[in-house]
C-alpha cells in the first residue's frame, strides 16, 4: 500500500501537463487544425496517466513490480516508472527494523508450573522479493511463529531457568524463530523477554522457601562464629594457665575498662585487691620462673654422751 504524499512529484507533473493542455486549447493559434487538437489531447492523456505511472519509493522502502502477472523488478528507493495497466506494484516492503509483541498465557513449564510470559521480537526484512512472494502476510506469520516458539521453549525449560537465565532464553528464542522465518527474507535481530508471571500462591511459597534458606544460612554462619570464638577462648585460657601474671593484668584491664565511664561504682573484695598488688604479682611470677630446688638431707642431732655418775 502507498502512503500519503508518495505521488507528490507525479501529481505536480500531472497538473502542469493539464494546465499546458488547457492553455493550448484556449490560446492556440489554430484551434481548428489537427495539431491544435492532437497535442492538447496527448497532454491531457499524459496528465491523467502520470499519477499511476510515475511512482516514488521512500528511502526505507522497496516496491515489488509484476508485469503481466510475473515478477518484473524490485524498485526503489526514489522515482521509478511503470507501464499503466501492464505493470502492477503488488507490495511496498518496509525495510526498517520492526517490533512485534507476543506472549504465552498459562503455558506449562517442564516442571508443570503455569506461567505467563511477555516478550518483544526485533526483526527486519532483508529480501523484499521473498517477503512479498513467498508468503501472503509475513507480519502475521512472524507473530504466530514467535508465539509457537515461545510455548515450545517454556515447555522444555524449568521455571528456575526462566526466572534466572533470561539471556539464555532470549538467545534460544532468537535462534528458533530465525530458523523458521529465514526462508521469507526476514532476519531476527533480537528477542527480549519482558516479564515472567507465575501464580500468587506459588510466589508466596517461593518467598517462604527463600526466607527459610536465608535463615538456615544465617544460623550456619552464627554457629561457625561461635565455634571460632570458643576456640579463641580456649587458646586464651591455655595462655593464662601458663602465666598467672598475664591473668592478673587482664583482670586489672577489665576493671579499668569497666570503671572509665562516669557514674559507675564497682565494689571489689579486699582479697581480690591484695591479689592484684603489683609486688605480689611480680613475686609470684619470679617464684614461678625459679627452677625447683632439691631438698638437702637433714642433719642428725649429735648423740648425747653418756654421763658418768
Amino acid at each position: 500500500m502507498t502512503t500519503s504524499g508518495k505521488n507528490a512529484p507525479a501529481t505536480v507533473v500531472s497538473v502542469l501537463l493539464l494546465v499546458t493542455a488547457g492553455a493550448l486549447v484556449r490560446f492556440g493559434h489554430e484551434p481548428g487544425s489537427a495539431l491544435g487538437l492532437v497535442l492538447p489531447g496527448l497532454l491531457i492523456l499524459a496528465g491523467i496517466l502520470t499519477p499511476i505511472s510515475l511512482l516514488m519509493a521512500l528511502q526505507w522502502e522497496k516496491a515489488v513490480v509484476l508485469r503481466l502477472g510475473k515478477l518484473h523488478a524490485v524498485r526503489g528507493p526514489g522515482l521509478f516508472v511503470v507501464i499503466p495497466f501492464v505493470d502492477n506494484v503488488v507490495a511496498w516492503i518496509d525495510q526498517r527494523i520492526q517490533t512485534t509483541e507476543f506472549n504465552a498465557e498459562q503455558a506449562l513449564t517442564r516442571d508443570t508450573v503455569p506461567a505467563n510470559i511477555d516478550a518483544i521480537l526485533f526483526w527486519q526484512v532483508h529480501d523484499a522479493e521473498r517477503a512479498a512472494l513467498e508468503i501472503a502476510d509475513y507480519r502475521e506469520a512472524i507473530l504466530r511463529v514467535a508465539q509457537t516458539s515461545l510455548r515450545e521453549m517454556i515447555g522444555s525449560s524449568p521455571l528456575s531457568a526462566l526466572l534466572a537465565e533470561r539471556k539464555v532464553a532470549d538467545q534460544q528464542l532468537k535462534e528458533e524463530i530465525g530458523q523458521k522465518i529465514a526462508d521469507w527474507g526476514v532476519s531476527v535481530l533480537s528477542v527480549e523477554i519482558r516479564d515472567v508471571a507465575i501464580p500468587t500462591q506459588l510466589q508466596d511459597a517461593m518467598s517462604r522457601q527463600a526466607q527459610a534458606e536465608r535463615e538456615k544460612a544465617a544460623r550456619v554462619i552464627l554457629a561457625s562464629a561461635e565455634q571460632d570464638i570458643a576456640q579463641r577462648f580456649l587458646d586464651a585460657a591455655n595462655i593464662y594457665s601458663q602465666n598467672p601474671a598475664a591473668l592478673q593484668l587482664r583482670a586489672m584491664n577489665i576493671i579499668y575498662e569497666t570503671t572509665k565511664e562516669r557514674g559507675s561504682t564497682i565494689l571489689i573484695p579486699t582479697a581480690m585487691v591484695d591479689s592484684m598488688n603489683a609486688g605480689s604479682i611480680m613475686g609470684a611470677a619470679a617464684f614461678a620462673a625459679q627452677p625447683p630446688r632439691t631438698a638437702s638431707p637433714r642433719a642428725e642431732p649429735p648423740e648425747a654422751s653418756p654421763t658418768r655418775g
